[in-house]
């Protein structure tokens, strides 16, 4: 399937509704009915958490139900696929994640071109990552880790929690950037990682804050890294990865999008109303408590960011030889 230049996508993004649409579909009176916030996690995860908080603001600002629908399964496509193919007049909306970007690359069948077939609408958060060790593993910086790896090809393993999300191609950045041969070994979900990372059976690993801060405050695992651009508010006195490694990023995020052709007034206002939940304390401070990180900007800073991800995962995924499983 052919790709969508980066170019053409944000060409794309910046009208929104393209000639020959119906404008009538006015943001004056939008929504007259529920709308649907369609995403692909599970029950209680942040990018669900933070479509229900938003999903809240809205109802509450516009005077419509949005209704979260979870539709798990394929890395997300599930709801992707649901999205795109629905109508494109803003009473159905994707709560997309990195997995979006990823899948551009990972996925050789998808049956739609993520860049060319929705309209990024708004960012809401970043999930920050944590690179974590057993408290027995002999490295305690990333420096000293690379040493390691270096010294020892092969031997170390790096768990992740599944094939093709955020932490698994941090893994396999941090591997390309640092020239190292480290086993990937995947797994479900965060739970049994982090048993055998406390086991011992894994020696590292990649994943989000909040599924490790508990056993490190705990002193039952060591943190050595943030893989954000900068030190994590919850531990300060951790370094970030770039320390070591200049230029290396990675987290995983969340935010709205709708199917192209979406009018672009309903895109400016949906932006808006978000970015004003972004602006709210109450708001921001449970974002904080869940640990994620609230981004708000124009769909166009949206855009941008989703293009800049899906090309960087996709020297990553071709480096690596990841294959969707």
């Amino acid at each position: 399937m052919a790709k969508l230049p980066r170019r053409k996508f944000l060409q794309l993004v910046a009208g929104a509704a393209l000639p020959g649409l119906p404008r009538s579909a006015s943001a004056f009176d939008y929504p007259t009915r529920p709308v649907r916030i369609i995403l692909g996690g599970l029950p209680g995860s942040p990018i669900d958490f933070s479509a229900r908080m938003i999903g809240q603001w809205l109802q509450q600002r516009l005077g419509q139900p949005f209704v979260v629908e979870d539709r798990p399964g394929a890395g997300g496509n599930i709801a992707t696929e649901q999205v795109v193919r629905a109508a494109p007049d803003g009473y159905t909306l994707l709560m997309t994640q990195a997995s979006s970007a990823i899948n551009t690359t990972l996925y050789s069948n998808l049956t739609f071109d993520f860049l060319r077939d929705i309209v990024p609408v708004a960012s809401v958060i970043r999930i920050p990552l944590l690179l974590a060790a057993n408290p027995t593993f002999p490295a305690k910086t990333v420096a000293e880790l690379i040493a390691y790896a270096k010294a020892n090809p092969g031997l170390i393993n790096c768990g992740t929690p599944s094939v093709g999300t955020a932490p698994h191609v941090a893994g396999e950045l941090f591997k390309m950037m640092a020239g190292i041969n480290i086993n990937s070994v995947p797994y479900k979900s965060s739970a049994p990682l982090l048993t055998d990372l406390l086991g011992g059976q894994v020696q590292i690993c990649f994943d989000a804050v909040l599924a490790t801060i508990g056993q490190i405050k705990a002193g039952k695992l060591r943190a050595l890294a943030a893989a954000t651009a900068m030190r994590l508010r919850e531990l300060p006195d951790i370094p970030t990865v770039a320390e070591t490694l200049p230029g290396f990023e990675a987290s995983g995020w969340s935010g709205f999008c709708a199917p192209k052709n979406t009018p672009a007034e309903i895109v400016d206002k949906l932006n808006g109303e978000i970015n004003a939940a972004l602006g709210d304390a109450g708001i921001t401070a449970h974002f904080t408590d869940a640990g994620v990180i609230p981004v708000a900007g124009s769909p166009g800073d949206f855009a941008k960011f989703i293009a800049d991800e899906t090309d960087k995962w996709a020297k990553v995924i071709k480096f690596a030889g990841i294959k969707a499983e």
